[in-house]
């Protein structure tokens, strides 16, 4: 069925995608519209990929909340992100509540595992450069003071 890539029709396509890894509906829409499909075709692709359950936001919501925890990322992060891929709030929040996680530990753990065993000197600019990382990876400042008051 999938010889020949450039020949797939916009359903085919679309299923290819999916059996990769899980897309969120705006990310498919977008991939199969570059791909030159016309957007009538795409809707009638990723309805019939909804109907089928290939195609569902809120699985792919909890999959990429699950990787981004991985990661080392807080919840505003993964909020950007999922926001950015334009996954609807409801099944970004449901995602986020489904896998339970201590958004503190979370933090004390990723800083520990980027800044290894290295003492947390009263360098101001040391400090600085974690609560910028830690920043970056979307934690809260109430989240970084316990991570790295937890290093003192």
């Amino acid at each position: 069925m999938y010889s020949n890539p450039n020949k797939m029709s916009c359903k085919e396509r679309a299923l290819y995608l999916l059996t990769r890894r899980d897309h969120g509906e705006f990310e498919l829409w977008q991939k199969l519209l570059l791909k030159g499909f016309e957007e009538e075709d795409v809707q009638q692709a990723v309805i019939y990929c909804k109907e089928h359950g290939y195609l569902d936001d809120q699985r792919f919501a909890r999959s990429q909340v699950r990787q981004h925890i991985a990661k080392g990322h807080g919840e505003k992060r993964i909020r950007q992100e999922l926001q950015q891929k334009r996954v609807e709030n409801d099944a970004v929040n449901s995602a986020i509540e489904h896998e339970e996680v201590d958004w503190f530990e979370l933090a004390k753990q990723t800083a520990e595992k980027k800044f290894k065993q290295q003492i947390a000197t009263q360098d101001q600019k040391e400090y600085a450069k974690r609560v910028r990382f830690l920043l970056y990876r979307g934690f809260s400042f109430d989240q970084i003071q316990y991570a790295l008051a937890a290093d003192e």
